[in-house]
Order: C-alpha cells, then sequence, then structure tokens
C-alpha cells in the first residue's frame, strides 16, 4: 500500500517536471521568435571598437561627459590609464577607464589607440 502512494507521487512528479518542460520550451521558443532577427557577424567597425583598448599618453587628461570642451570635465587621468573605447564622434573617443568611470569622453590626441 505505502508503495502505491509512492509510485503514484513520482508519477504526479513526473507529470508536473514534463508540463513544466513544455512550457520552458515554448516560452523560450516564442522569446526567441520576437526577437528580430540579427546578423552573425557585427559590422567591421562595430567589432573593432567593441575590442579596442586605448592608453592615455600624457598626464593630466581631461575626461568629459561629452565630445567637446564645452562638455564638463568629470575628473582627470594619467599616461598608462586604460580606456575601453566604445565608439567615436569627431576627434573625441568615447570609453570606459579601466577601473573607474564608465562613458568618459577624451580627445584622441591624448590616446593611443
Amino acid at each position: 500500500m505505502r508503495r502505491t502512494a509512492v509510485t503514484r507521487t513520482i508519477a504526479k512528479l513526473a507529470v508536473a517536471t514534463a508540463a513544466a518542460g513544455s512550457l520552458l520550451a515554448t516560452t523560450g521558443a516564442a522569446h526567441a521568435a520576437a526577437q528580430p532577427e540579427r546578423s552573425a557577424a557585427p559590422s567591421h567597425a562595430a567589432q573593432k571598437a567593441a575590442a579596442q583598448v586605448c592608453t592615455v599618453n600624457d598626464n593630466g587628461v581631461n575626461f568629459r561627459g561629452g565630445p567637446g570642451e564645452n562638455f564638463p570635465v568629470l575628473g582627470k587621468v594619467n599616461a598608462g590609464q586604460k580606456l575601453n573605447a566604445r565608439g567615436q564622434q569627431g576627434n573625441w573617443i568615447m570609453g570606459d577607464l579601466w577601473g573607474g568611470r564608465t562613458g568618459v569622453w577624451i580627445h584622441v590626441a591624448y590616446l593611443n589607440c
């Protein structure tokens, strides 16, 4: 008699697990179908920007909140500071300082990329 109760419990658990798996598979497929199709390989420019590390080449270099001298100075960095470049506008590189702020702008004259 006890074996029958255990067997029923296992059977219920198996049904519940199968139902959850089906729901997850269906939800995952619906989510994937709802996503816009993306190219397998990003453009050459995007690959270069994503992988590029620049090094500050002078001491006391301002980093700013935007691409120009009219944007506020957020701080200063010294020679050797690394920056993961994420974009460029004119002569300004936008990126993330290693161990520091993100989304900062530095003029290309002060970077070796």
